[in-house]
């Protein structure tokens, strides 16, 4: 399961677990780029590639997304936790509203999956990997990104806890 998977790093990703011969589950909130992303999979990759829309910001989409991957496939091996926002503004022009939009998909997005990862891994009762996509920016951040750096930092501490 790829999260973010309709942007440019998580179609990468998508492609090149799809080319080591895994099946691949592509999910993002956008579902045109998601159809999109997942037409020109399968076209290379056939039924190894399937899409769901999931908002990872909403606990019942992240669990609806689980659900129907359990179903249509009987597991999940590897979770990519991937979906993320950027925003570039400096201190004293950050946008509340901004700010809190990046918190929502940075932070809690990758709370939700991660939870919901650690509870069917537990059902499943033979774990799974997870990997979580962060950023350079947590340990550099760079000039009007600390919005977004200390989102991804967040996003990173949560992704070292012991599930």
């Amino acid at each position: 399961l790829v999260t973010g998977a309709a942007g440019a790093i998580g179609s990468g990703i998508c492609e090149r677990l799809l080319e080591e011969g895994c099946h691949v589950a592509a999910s993002d909130v956008d579902g045109r780029q998601l159809d999109s992303l997942v037409q020109d999979l399968r076209k290379r990759f056939d039924d190894r590639v399937t899409g769901i829309v999931l908002d990872v910001t909403l606990e019942q989409s992240v669990a609806a997304g689980f659900d129907a991957l359990v179903e249509a496939w009987g597991g999940v091996d590897l979770i990519v936790v991937n979906a993320g926002l950027a925003h570039a503004a400096s201190l004293a022009e950050m946008d509340l509203a901004a700010f809190q939009r990046l918190e929502r998909v940075n932070v809690d997005g990758t709370l939700l999956v991660l939870r919901q990862a650690a509870r069917l891994f537990e059902r499943q009762g033979c774990g799974g990997d997870i990997v979580v996509v962060s950023s350079k920016n947590v340990f550099a951040p760079g000039a009007k990104f600390g919005a977004y750096s200390a989102t991804k930092a967040a996003s990173h501490q949560l992704s070292l806890i012991h599930i």
